[in-house]
């Protein structure tokens, strides 16, 4: 009896909720611009709108909490760009006379920038012209204020304001690729969103969402991997168009990630310069979606997302919970979100 009463009241409340979304939509979440003393971006859109539609995720029947980062590790494939992860474990330390035993471990490197990380918006500058010695920052911050010695002194990865908002997963893998990973260089575009926001009947983004895209380039992915700097996953990528990038920027998304190792399309042998940068990519950026995120449209970024459960069990639909660590000046910090969803009926 006691059950039956509880799933009465849940599905009520469930119901109310349910009726009340619209007023927690985009029209009560904070918009853009964000004044010019602002490092905050996109976080910025979080409070009770998102809460209260992350909320909603969290009481679907069959709801349950997945973790979206990959194992860090030594091992783990490793940014080619950034000073590797490595991790080495201190002996057991014991205190006498007590009978305590303690261990402990030093992790050393480019923490915030290997394995599942978020970039904070101080990560990428920009020049306004080739032949400029000028460097300019999201919103407008220039290099003398935002690059101090012993880290950023603005727009650093503690600026963010925690996320908790909901999620959008599009399955790019099997509405734009047949089911099998999508290669080097391809691109997802605005018009490849709104049509797989379609095909999964799911709807429109909101301000302050996340997005997520799984493109199966994480098959490549090895928790293990004996050689982590030679290792195909970090060799290319798909990724968002530049097109993609200011659509997002249009909708006021809080955050993007991918299931790849630069968020931009890389064809293969660019890295090595044997390659450009794909088609539509404007000149003198190839990483014009981090540009853009970063350092025009305030979007946070995490890259390497361990996105295929979420896929495999199609839940298109989610809360989610993201706090970078708040290290003082980070350009980028490890990041394990959580999402919380139920498959998605349709």
């Amino acid at each position: 009896m006691l059950k039956r009463k509880f799933a009465a009241v849940l599905s009520a409340l469930t119901l109310t909720l349910a009726a009340g979304t619209a007023a927690a939509t985009g029209l009560q979440t904070p918009l853009p611009p964000w004044g010019p003393d602002d490092e905050a971006g996109n976080s910025n859109t979080q409070g009770y709108s998102t809460y209260f539609r992350a909320a909603l995720q969290m009481l679907r029947p069959g709801a349950k909490a997945y973790r979206l980062a990959h194992l860090f590790s030594g091992n783990m494939p490793q940014s080619p760009f950034a000073a590797p992860w490595e991790q080495t474990s201190n002996p057991t330390a014991f205190l006498p006379p007590f009978l305590h035993a303690a261990n402990s471990e030093i992790i050393s490197g480019d923490i915030g920038n290997q394995g599942t990380q978020m970039d904070s918006l101080g990560h990428f500058g920009y020049k306004p012209d080739a032949n400029s010695d000028e460097v300019l920052y999201y919103n407008g911050f220039t290099q003398d204020e935002v690059k101090g010695p012993d880290g950023l002194l603005k727009l650093g990865i503690e600026k963010s304001k925690p996320i908790v908002t909901t999620a959008i997963l599009l399955d790019a893998q099997k509405h734009l690729n047949g089911g099998v990973p999508m290669s080097a260089g391809q691109l997802i575009t605005a018009d490849d969103i709104e049509y797989m926001l379609a095909a999964q009947r799911l709807r429109p983004l909101l301000p302050g969402d996340v997005l997520f895209i799984y493109t199966g380039w994480s098959e490549l992915w090895e928790d293990d991997n004996p050689n982590p700097f030679q290792t195909q996953y970090y060799s290319a990528g798909p990724g968002l168009s530049y097109d993609a990038a200011l659509y997002l920027e249009e909708k006021v998304v809080t955050l993007v990630g991918l299931d790849n190792p630069f968020t931009d399309p890389v064809n293969q042998g660019f890295l090595q310069g044997q390659a450009p940068p794909p088609a539509g990519t404007p000149p003198g950026l190839p990483f014009a979606v981090h540009h853009n995120n970063l350092t025009q449209a305030g979007i946070y970024q995490i890259q390497n997302v361990n996105l295929k459960a979420l896929a495999q069990n199609r839940v298109y639909l989610s809360a989610v919970f993201i706090s970078p660590l708040p290290i003082r000046g980070g350009s980028g910090s490890p990041v394990a979100p959580i999402a919380v969803g139920a498959p998605w009926p349709f």
